[in-house]
């Protein structure tokens, strides 16, 4: 099995460098720069499973992808938020109307920002997204190149306990923010195959959970946006490791979100994502 890993999803990077991890599978892990890519590098036959946020595999969907949904992480309320500078004159979501706000465009940022804002009465047309990485967001944000800045743990706090910029308004219940482990029917994985993968996840994440300080030094040491491991330490300590299978819940959550995006006219066509869950038959064997 080739399974995916990039920098953003913590669960599979970690599980790269984890003693023992996915042996059982013979599982070789690909490295690429981003999530977004994902749905190319399993279209391209680069790998057989990857993990991200919840929206690129419906980005992956519009695209024309057989995106299948294997598995999910637990809500990670904690783990996102949107930051203004120290002293900005934006109090209130309705304040970002007409604001250039960073993020990385395509990713649960912008499920995030779209939600935010329509509880507020506006939509992200109201708004100028302006694509960038993570370091280079929250330096524009500190520089005052954009006005808001969505942004993800550990830089979430980091930033924060360095005086550079407040939370305007966290993730919490806004959304469910979770990872979602996918992979295409085309790769036609075996049941079992699924199944001994989301096992191994879930074994993983309760090694992760019971050791943070290792967790910490291992994501440290790769130098992740310069984080130091006592921030990394905190960000394991504050996050649920816990997987679950895909399942109607799931479904319906990926369901709400493209619903949303579509909406807001982020998405050309609404999706039915009912044909993206393994059958229960396949989740049982």
């Amino acid at each position: 099995m080739r399974i995916g890993a990039h920098p953003s999803n913590l669960h599979l990077t970690l599980a790269q460098h984890w003693p023992g991890a996915f042996s059982a599978l013979d599982a070789r892990f690909v490295s690429y720069a981003e999530g977004r890519d994902t749905g190319r590098q399993l279209a391209e036959d680069q790998i057989d499973v990857g993990g991200t946020g919840s929206t690129p595999p419906i980005l992956s969907q519009v695209a024309g992808l057989d995106v299948l949904y294997v598995a999910a992480s637990a809500p990670r309320p904690a783990n996102g938020g949107i930051l203004v500078a120290k002293r900005s004159a934006i109090n209130s979501v309705k304040d970002l109307a007409g604001k250039k706000i960073a993020l990385l465009d395509g990713s649960f940022h912008t499920y995030l920002l779209a939600r935010v804002l329509e509880d507020e009465g506006l939509s992200l047309k109201d708004v100028e997204r302006v694509e960038r990485a993570p370091v280079p967001s929250r330096d524009a944000l500190i520089a005052g190149k954009v006005d808001a800045w969505v942004a993800m743990a550990p830089l979430l706090g980091q930033t924060i306990a360095d005086g550079g910029a407040r939370l305007l308004v966290p993730c919490g219940a806004t959304i469910p923010n979770r990872s979602v482990f996918w992979t295409l029917g085309r790769r036609k994985l075996a049941p079992e195959t699924i199944d001994a993968f989301v096992t191994e996840l879930g074994r993983i994440g309760a090694e992760i959970a019971a050791d943070p300080d290792r967790a910490a030094q291992i994501l440290a040491g790769l130098k992740l946006g310069g984080v130091d491991v006592g921030t990394w330490r905190k960000a394991v300590k504050e996050r649920d490791w816990s997987i679950v299978p895909a399942d109607k819940t799931i479904i319906a959550e990926q369901q709400d979100e493209a619903d949303t995006l579509f909406r807001h006219g982020d998405i050309p066509q609404r999706l039915e994502l009912s044909a993206a869950m393994r059958s229960p038959s396949a989740s049982a064997a």
